[in-house]
């Protein structure tokens, strides 16, 4: 393998066929507009196409190549790698999926840089969020002290499905719960509420063969009912 740069014509460039990555149209123009900006990209990777001599597939690029070439283009920066398949299609499910996560503190001190150069219907043009999500991450405070919590803390998914009457019934007894007096997000409150019902209905009900509580459903039904009056 080299690192080499290598300015290589965009029509003996040919996509991978087994390139899995795919990008929507809005992401696509926002990568348009930023190699139309700017004159710089990524150099492309590439190996010497195993069927067509003098052509070279593409292993990471390959939106790159299509920006430039509607760009008018007609020549692409690359990095010629000499591999073969099983070699290429290790890099096909890794350079394209392999990336970190941003520290937002980096992330918010970058975002500000960037909106005292440019307003935010002008960035929205260039970086990966829209209009909305830049503001809500220009207007985020870091709380001053980080939040002290145990591997138990964390939340855990419970998913499951309800019919509106039945939505209506559980949303109505979420209500009657007195919610924690800590300043907690609405998801959380809700979780907790939530849990105080479960243990209201263990602690006090005996359940019969059915599964269901003996009578208290039926009671707690009636009032969450009757509070939505």
């Amino acid at each position: 393998m080299t690192n080499s740069i290598h300015s290589i014509s965009l029509d003996k460039l040919v996509a991978h066929p087994g390139n899995a990555n795919r990008m929507s149209s809005d992401k696509f123009g926002k990568l348009v507009r930023n190699i139309e900006r700017t004159g710089r990209y990524e150099p492309l990777v590439v190996r010497p196409h195993p069927a067509k001599g003098g052509f070279f597939e593409i292993i990471n690029g390959n939106h790159r190549s299509k920006a430039l070439a509607k760009l008018g283009r007609e020549r692409a920066d690359c990095v010629v790698w000499d591999v073969d398949d099983a070699q290429a299609d290790i890099l096909l499910a890794t350079l394209n999926r392999l990336v970190g996560s941003d520290r937002l503190e980096k992330k918010l001190a970058l975002l500000g840089r960037l909106r005292r150069e440019m307003d935010t219907a002008e960035l929205s043009k260039f970086l990966p969020y829209t209009k909305k999500q830049i503001e809500k991450l220009a207007g985020f405070k870091i709380p001053d002290a980080a939040v002290k919590t145990s591997a138990e803390e964390f939340a855990v998914p419970l998913v499951f499905f309800v019919n509106d009457a039945q939505r209506q019934i559980i949303e109505n007894a979420l209500l009657l719960v007195e919610e924690p007096r800590s300043k907690m997000p609405k998801a959380a409150k809700r979780a907790s509420a939530l849990a105080q019902i479960a243990r209201y209905f263990l602690g006090n009900s005996t359940t019969n063969s059915g599964g269901f509580i003996n009578g208290q459903a039926k009671t707690f039904e009636e009032k969450t009912i009757s509070s939505d009056k």
